[in-house]
C-alpha cells in the first residue's frame, strides 16, 4: 500500500501523525508539566531541557507538546463546524435556490464584506474567551466560504441528469442533497477541508498573539510565539520553534490533502 503513495503524501502523513501523536499522549510524553518553572528563563537546549526554556523558566518541549493537544483540538473542532455548516448551507442554496438562496448568499456576502480577523476580535473583546467560544467564532466566521464553495459546487451538480432522475423517481431535496449531490462533491470538498483546518491554525495563532485566543497559563503554539518573542532580539530562539512547528503541520497537511484529492479523482475517473 505504502508503494502506492507518493513521496510527498508520505512525508505529509508522518509529519501529520507525530504532531497528532503529540496531542493525543501530551501529558503521559511530556517531560515536565505545562505550566511548572523548571529552571531559568530563556536557558539553553541541554540534556535535561531539550528545546530549552521559556520567558519564565518553563521546559519549551513540554509546552510545545501541550500546545500542539491545545491548538490541534481547536483547529479540528472549529473546522469541523464550518465544514459541517458551511456545506449544508452551500447545499441547501443550491437545491431551493430562489429566495432561499438569495437570503443565505447575501447573509454570507454581508459576512465576507467583514474582515474576518476584525469580525473575531470584535467580537471576542465582548464575550468571555474560552475554548467553546473560540470553536464557534471560528468555525461560523470561516463556514462562509467553504458554503460559497460548496454551493457553487452544487449548482453545477444540481442540473445534470442523475439529479434530475431522483426528481422524477420522487426523491425528496433531502436525499438529494445527501445522497445524489453530496459524493459527487466530496473531491473539492476533501481538498478545502485540509485549507479550512490550515487556517483555523492559523487564525488561532494570531488570536493568541494577539491576546484574545487561548489564554494563560495554556500552551498554544501562537500564544507561545506571543510570549518568547522579545527573546528574538537577543538571539534566543523559543519562540521561532512554535512557528515553524506552524509552518511544518501547514506544509504537511496540505501534502496529505493534495494526494487525498488526487486519488479521489482518479477513482472517479476509474469509475466513468
Amino acid at each position: 500500500m505504502f508503494k502506492r503513495i507518493p513521496l510527498s503524501a508520505l512525508i505529509g502523513l508522518f509529519s501529520t501523525g507525530v504532531f497528532v501523536f503529540m496531542a493525543v499522549f501530551a501529558p503521559w510524553i511530556a517531560p515536565y508539566p505545562m505550566a511548572e518553572i523548571v529552571g531559568g528563563t530563556w536557558e539553553p537546549a541541554s540534556a535535561k531541557f531539550l528545546l530549552g526554556t521559556d520567558n519564565l523558566g518553563r521546559d519549551l518541549l513540554s509546552r510545545m507538546i501541550f500546545g500542539a493537544r491545545t491548538t490541534l483540538t481547536i483547529a479540528a473542532l472549529a473546522t469541523a463546524l464550518s465544514f459541517s455548516l458551511g456545506a449544508i448551507l452551500g447545499l441547501t442554496a443550491a437545491v431551493f435556490g430562489g429566495w432561499v438562496d438569495q437570503v443565505m448568499s447575501r447573509a454570507i456576502d454581508l459576512l465576507m464584506a467583514i474582515p474576518t480577523l476584525i469580525f473575531a476580535l470584535v467580537v471576542l473583546s465582548v464575550l468571555p474567551t474560552t475554548i467553546t467560544t473560540l470553536i464557534l467564532v471560528m468555525g461560523v466566521l470561516d463556514s462562509t466560504r467553504v458554503f460559497r464553495l460548496s454551493r457553487a459546487v452544487a449548482v453545477d451538480i444540481n442540473v445534470m441528469d442523475f439529479v434530475e432522475a431522483a426528481r422524477l423517481r420522487g426523491e425528496g431535496r433531502v436525499w438529494i442533497i445527501f445522497r445524489e449531490i453530496l459524493p459527487n462533491a466530496l473531491s473539492p470538498l476533501v481538498a478545502e477541508l485540509g485549507l479550512r483546518f490550515i487556517f483555523a491554525v492559523l487564525f488561532l495563532s494570531a488570536l493568541s498573539f494577539l491576546g484574545l485566543g487561548v489564554q494563560p497559563p495554556e500552551a498554544d503554539w501562537g500564544g507561545m510565539v506571543k510570549e518568547n518573542k522579545d527573546g528574538i532580539i537577543f538571539g534566543i530562539p523559543a519562540a521561532l520553534i512554535p512557528a515553524a512547528a506552524i509552518a511544518i503541520l501547514a506544509i504537511s497537511v496540505n501534502l496529505v490533502a493534495d494526494w487525498v484529492l488526487n486519488r479521489t479523482t482518479d477513482l472517479k475517473g476509474g469509475r466513468g
